[in-house]
Parts: structure tokens; C-alpha cells; sequence
């Protein structure tokens, strides 16, 4: 039942935010930083592509080896436009998303309680890297090992299934990057959060389902924290 709430809650948060025009215009503000710094990486990926397979294996002289090379090199480019989609992500939300997602969230809460969770820092310094510091162990530090499996993973004969289970799991730290908002902006304690995601993986589960859509992915994570925060509320509330 947890997996088809998740992705109950990630749509009824889309609609919501479609509904509501202070997060429409947040949701869309992500959307568009995360587009643009996508559609730059991946620009200077495919301008470049033929010099950075070169680095790896020098274009042969055969005929038919070079048809080969050809291949080999665009199915790399694939990769690293994934990987920058993925970079232009975590970049946008360090430096700058991590604001709007906590505000989509103080919004939302508004809207259902009429209240929200008491920031822990009156400083907008404070604030700053109190965000940073929940950011890194929440989201950063997962997806950047579930990447390095899925480079692991591309060398082993079970490579599509490392490179499944490493995008599921991506997506369930990307889904709990969301439902952590109010708990973390409560200063609940970081055990006491994981053990949150933990007791609720298969809702993370199927949260993060929509996440792992290419391109879509980025709408849907621009609006993940409306339906994460009502799910928190929800299930606050029994």
C-alpha cells in the first residue's frame, strides 16, 4: 500500500502546486535552473564528445573499427548527458534550490495547518548552511555512491541490475531529500529521521518512481516537496 501512496502523494502534490500560483512560480523557478544548467553540461558534452572519447580510445584507422568507435562514443556521450543532468541537479540544489524546496514546504504546511514548523536559525547565514549540512547526508552523499555503483556496476556481468538497484535507491534518498523537510526544519534528530525513511521505505519507493523518467524526472522533482509534505503532515496526523 505504501509504494501506490507514493505515487498518489508526488501527483497530488503536482496538482496542488498547479493550483496554488506561489508554488507554481516556486516549482517552476527549480524547474528552470535545473533545465538550464542541464541543457549547458549537456551542450558542452556533445560539442565535445569526439575529444573526450579520444582521451579514452583514439579513433583507429580500420574502417571498420572506426564505425565501432563511433558507437561506442555516443552511447558515452548518453552517459555523461545522464550524469550531467544528474551533476546540474545537486549543483542547483546546493547553491541554490535547498532554499525554495524548505519554502514550497513552509507554504504547504501553511495551507494544511494553518502554521508552520519554527525555523531553527534567524539568520539567513544560519539558515544557509543549516541547509547545506541536512543537504549533504540526505541527498548528496547517496547519489553520488549510487553513481559511483553504476560505474561500477557497467564492468560486471550483472551490470543492468547494479545500474537498477543503484537508480532505486538514488530515488529513495531523493524522495526522503523531501519528506525530511519539516522533520529536519523541527531539529527532530538525524536517527530519528532515518529511521522516518526507514519505517516508510516503500512509500520513498514509489514516490521516487516518477523520478527515474528522464526529463520528466526534473518536473517532477521541482514539486516533490508539496506532495512530501503532505504526506509528512498525513502521517504525523495518525
Amino acid at each position: 500500500m505504501g509504494f501506490i501512496e507514493g505515487i498518489q502523494y508526488n501527483i497530488r502534490g503536482f496538482a496542488l502546486a498547479l493550483r496554488t500560483r506561489s508554488l507554481l512560480v516556486l516549482g517552476l523557478i527549480r524547474f528552470v535552473v535545473v533545465l538550464l544548467l542541464t541543457l549547458v553540461l549537456s551542450g558542452m558534452v556533445l560539442y565535445w564528445h569526439n575529444e573526450i572519447f579520444s582521451m579514452i580510445w583514439q579513433m583507429p584507422e580500420s574502417r571498420w573499427l572506426i564505425w565501432l568507435w563511433h558507437i561506442v562514443s555516443w552511447i558515452l556521450t548518453i552517459m555523461l548527458m545522464a550524469f550531467s543532468m544528474l551533476a546540474s541537479y545537486l549543483i542547483s540544489q546546493i547553491f541554490f534550490c535547498v532554499f525554495i524546496m524548505d519554502y514550497m514546504s513552509r507554504i504547504t504546511e501553511r495551507m494544511v495547518l494553518g502554521h508552520e514548523a519554527p525555523s531553527p536559525h534567524t539568520s539567513i547565514f544560519g539558515v544557509f548552511f543549516y541547509l547545506i549540512r541536512q543537504e549533504i547526508p540526505r541527498a548528496v552523499i547517496p547519489i553520488l555512491i549510487s553513481v559511483t555503483l553504476m560505474v561500477i556496476g557497467l564492468f560486471t556481468p550483472v551490470s543492468l541490475v547494479i545500474i537498477a538497484l543503484s537508480s532505486v535507491v538514488a530515488g529513495v534518498f531523493l524522495a526522503w531529500d523531501n519528506t525530511d523537510l519539516v522533520p529536519a526544519r523541527r531539529m527532530l534528530p538525524f536517527r530519528a529521521r532515518l529511521k522516518f525513511l526507514k519505517d516508510n521505505l516503500f512509500f520513498h519507493v514509489g514516490f521516487s518512481l516518477l523520478f527515474l523518467v528522464p526529463w520528466l524526472n526534473i518536473l517532477f522533482l521541482s514539486f516533490a516537496p508539496v506532495g512530501a509534505t503532505l504526506y509528512y503532515i498525513d502521517k504525523e496526523k495518525q
